[in-house]
């Protein structure tokens, strides 16, 4: 057990719990701003303190719920400090955070929680348009009553809740159940957390079209933050836009983490858009800005950024896509940026594989992903592939051994299914995937799940899904459907494609092409030669 006072006095570099890294941000920076949540009407300000003491009551509600430690809490929500205090009181009270992706359906969330088994999950309002414990609710065919939840809390974003059951929790009735036994049960259960207890579960798509659950520990998970903000050089005077979502690790571990570790002020953005980050630039004097490619092409290129003084900015972080040069010197001339650097990561790694250093140049930036995180090891197989060892790779995924020991071999190295190069530095490349995998607008997408949802489609059969050039998301899908000779299979539309997609699979994993063929290149194994399908 881990005394409350000595946990406070750690340096960086020993914590690893995130209940450590809350209670010495609150003692190092009381009255630093910890969290500035001004979007959408509101302007909500925090203290360290503050903060923590809003992590404290969360953990004590959750107590209060009959959450025991280990059990595992669904979040689905866009990225508020509701967000921040959810996450990081989960954990407080000895749970597991199980973040899932605001782009999800109903169907999708669901079976997260089923899969993990949570009796607890946190659920956005209106966002979007879309009324998420709605969705829920209708995916478990009109009541929760029969899911694993016994609780669901409701993240207050707008609209009015529609389903009916006992289980709903307002956001701030649920804070209103902590009691004094219970605010002091969750710092003994703060105390208990230890460094080889699992601090989240995130899911990633799979190659064999179900998604596995990265289970990570709670050094794995601190061990990357912690080199990520000592590579950026982050301090308490900085300001974080995190517009990352917080469902990922660039959000997550890469975001709000890193802040709590160093005293960076978390400036969440829910939805973005150019000129409300600009904006929000400017009010807050942002000083770091990491994001996908997009972002900041999508900020230089829009019309109204001379209006905006973005003078704060000094440090970007940007990667899970080629970074042109002149996207780099466009952004240090342009926007005014000291530093750039790119990354890469997996999910597997807590996000944290290779990153380039502050000092590197431009073409280092640009053509690489830089060298090993501090902690990490990488080196390149025989067959090409990129395989990275140390501090960050994950425990394991969940509930699957077999998944586990194929991608963690007997010496720790984990196969990351990409192919690179390493130069003379040790930069790393990346010049292909071993997986058939894209990234569209910074999310992995995996063609087996499309295509496993495409075979339950009557008229459908088979189909092979490939990533294609976008200019605004990198990559987008694009499917090949072979139709039967039946009547149902005639009838067949890219349309009535589309249409069934809808809530089957989330936005960015629906195709953007649909183009129905008669029949599919297939080699001598009657395999889809997908190579084919590309070039055309």
């Amino acid at each position: 057990m881990t005394n409350t006072a000595q946990s406070s006095n750690l340096p960086v570099d020993e914590v690893d719990t995130t209940p450590q890294a809350l209670r010495r941000a609150a003692r190092l920076w009381p009255d630093g701003e910890a969290v500035a949540d001004v979007q959408s009407g509101e302007d909500v300000r925090w203290t360290w303190t503050e903060l923590a003491e809003q992590v404290r009551t969360f953990a004590a509600a959750l107590i209060e719920a009959g959450l025991q430690p280990g059990e595992r809490v669904l979040v689905w929500a866009p990225n508020t400090r509701h967000w921040v205090v959810a996450g990081l009181g989960i954990q407080y009270a000895g749970g597991v955070l199980v973040p899932a992706n605001t782009r999800y359906t109903g169907a999708e969330a669901l079976e997260l929680i089923e899969r993990t088994n949570a009796p607890v999950a946190v659920v956005a309002g209106d966002f979007l348009g879309a009324e998420r414990i709605s969705q829920l609710t209708e995916a478990a065919g009109g009541s929760l009553n029969g899911t694993p939840l016994k609780v669901v809390v409701r993240v207050p974003l707008g609209g009015t809740e529609t389903a009916t059951s006992d289980v709903i929790n307002e956001w701030d009735s649920f804070l209103d159940t902590a009691t004094d036994a219970s605010l002091q049960a969750a710092e003994r259960r703060a105390d208990a957390v230890g460094a080889c207890d699992v601090a989240d579960i995130l899911f990633t798509s799979g190659t064999t079209g179900k998604s596995k659950g990265v289970v990570a520990l709670h050094k794995q998970t601190l061990a990357g933050s912690r080199a990520w903000g000592s590579n950026g050089e982050l301090d308490a005077s900085d300001r974080y836009l995190v517009l990352n979502p917080f469902f990922h690790t660039f959000g997550y571990k890469a975001g709000f983490l890193v802040c709590t570790l160093f005293g960076a002020r978390i400036v969440p953005l829910a939805v973005y858009k150019p000129v409300e980050a600009m904006r929000l630039v400017e009010s807050e004097k942002i000083t770091v800005l990491p994001g996908a490619p997009t972002i900041f092409s999508t900020l230089l290129d829009a019309p109204e950024r001379a209006d905006f003084d973005l003078s704060s900015l000094r440090l970007a972080v940007t990667g899970a896509a080629i970074v042109p040069v002149v996207l780099v010197e466009r952004m240090q001339s342009d926007l005014g940026l000291d530093t750039v650097v790119t990354a890469y990561g997996l999910t597997e790694c807590s996000g944290f594989v290779t990153t380039c250093r502050p000092e590197d140049s431009d073409e280092t930036v640009a053509n690489t992903c830089g060298r090993a995180f501090e902690g990490m090891e990488v080196r390149i197989d025989e067959s090409g592939e990129v395989l990275a060892r140390g501090a960050m790779v994950m425990a394991g995924y969940l509930d699957d051994p077999e998944n586990t020991a194929k991608t963690i071999d007997t010496d720790g190295w984990l196969h990351t299914g990409d192919v690179g190069e390493l130069d003379s530095q040790g930069n790393l490349r990346i010049t292909d995937r071993l997986k058939d995998m894209y990234i569209s607008g910074g999310f992995n997408v995996y063609p087996a799940e499309i295509e496993q949802t495409l075979a339950r489609l009557r008229g459908v059969t088979d189909s092979a899904v490939i990533g294609i050039a976008d200019e605004r998301l990198g990559e987008v899908g694009k499917a090949f459907i072979q139709r039967s000779t039946d009547e149902e299979g005639k009838a067949l539309t890219p349309d009535a494609v589309a249409e069934f997609l809808i809530d089957k699979l989330a936005g960015f994993k629906r195709p953007r092409e649909i183009e129905i063929v008669d029949a599919l290149p297939r080699n001598a194994m009657g395999k889809v030669v997908k190579p084919e399908l590309r070039g055309r």
